[in-house]
C-alpha cells in the first residue's frame, strides 16, 4: 500500500509510540487521524504533524465506550472521505501479582485492575477495528489493520491482566486477517519488547534492570524502531495475519 496521501487513523497518538508512529507516517505523506483521551498530547502530535506539511485532525475519544468509537469513525471518514489503515496501538497498564502474601496479609489483584486493562486493550482494540473494517468496505478501500500487542503475550510475573490483553489483540488480528481479505482488508501485529516510552516509565527500576537483562542486543527499543516496523507492515501488501516481534532478541 502507498502510503503517501493515505488516511491512517492511529489510537493513542497523544504521546509514546503513537506519536512517533504517526510523525514517522506523516513523514511518508500520510495523512492521520489522531485518536487518544488527552486533548493535549493531541495537540502536540498534530502539531508536529503540520509542521511536516500533512493534514491531521484530532478525535478525543474513549475507545471503551461503543458510542464513541462509532461517532469517531464516522466523522472520520466526513473529515477524509476514506480510510485507509488503523494502528491499534492505544493501551494501559495496571501490573500487579495474582496473589500476594505480605506481612501475614493476604493482597490479590483487584478485579477492577483486571478490568481496566481488559477494557481498554481489548474492548478499545475491538470497537476501533470493527469501525475501521466497516469504514474501509463502505467506502471500497482495501486497507490495513495493525494491532500492537508486546513480547508480553506470552506470560510474564506481574502482568495477568496485561499480558492477557496483548495475547487477544494478536489473536484478534489473525482472525480478521482471514476474515477480511475477501474485501482487501489486511489485518497484523506488531509485538515490541521493552521500549522507552512513558508506559515504561511506570515500570519498577528493579523490574526495568531485569527485563533489560533479558536482551540480547543489550538495550530497550526505541519509538522510531517500533514506527518503522508499522511503516513496513503498512507498506507490504503480502504480509497479513502474522506478527512481527521488535524485541531485541526478547523472548518470555
Amino acid at each position: 500500500m502507498d502510503i503517501k496521501q493515505s488516511v491512517i487513523a492511529i489510537t493513542g497518538a497523544g504521546q509514546g509510540l503513537g506519536q512517533m508512529m504517526a510523525v514517522t507516517l506523516a513523514q511518508a505523506g500520510a495523512e492521520l487521524a489522531l485518536i487518544d483521551v488527552n486533548e493535549e498530547g493531541l495537540r502536540k502530535t498534530q502539531q508536529q504533524c503540520h509542521m511536516l506539511s500533512t493534514k491531521a485532525v484530532t478525535y478525543k475519544t474513549d475507545i471503551t465506550s461503543e458510542l464513541d468509537v462509532e461517532q469517531t469513525f464516522n466523522q472520520i471518514v466526513e473529515d477524509f472521505g476514506q480510510l485507509d489503515g488503523l494502528i491499534n496501538n492505544a493501551g494501559v497498564l495496571r501490573d500487579g501479582l495474582l496473589v500476594k502474601v505480605k506481612d501475614g496479609e493476604m493482597r490479590k489483584m483487584s478485579l477492577e485492575q483486571f478490568n481496566t486493562v481488559m477494557n481498554v486493550n481489548v474492548t478499545g482494540t475491538f470497537l476501533c477495528g470493527r469501525e475501521a473494517a466497516a469504514k474501509m468496505i463502505l467506502t471500497a478501500r482495501k486497507g490495513v489493520i495493525i494491532n500492537i500487542s508486546s513480547v508480553a503475550r506470552a506470560g510474564n510475573i506481574g502482568q495477568t491482566n496485561y499480558s492477557a490483553s496483548k495475547a487477544a489483540v494478536a489473536t484478534m488480528a489473525v482472525c480478521w486477517a482471514k476474515e477480511l481479505s475477501k474485501y482487501g482488508i489486511r489485518a497484523a501485529v506488531v509485538a515490541p519488547g521493552i521500549v522507552r516510552t512513558a508506559m515504561a516509565e511506570q515500570l519498577k527500576p528493579e523490574a526495568m534492570e531485569r527485563l533489560k537483562k533479558m536482551v540480547p542486543v543489550g538495550r530497550i527499543g526505541e519509538a522510531s524502531e517500533i514506527a518503522h516496523a508499522v511503516k513496513f507492515i503498512i507498506e507490504s501488501d503480502y504480509f497479513t495475519g502474522r506478527v512481527l516481534e521488535i524485541d531485541g532478541g526478547m523472548r518470555m
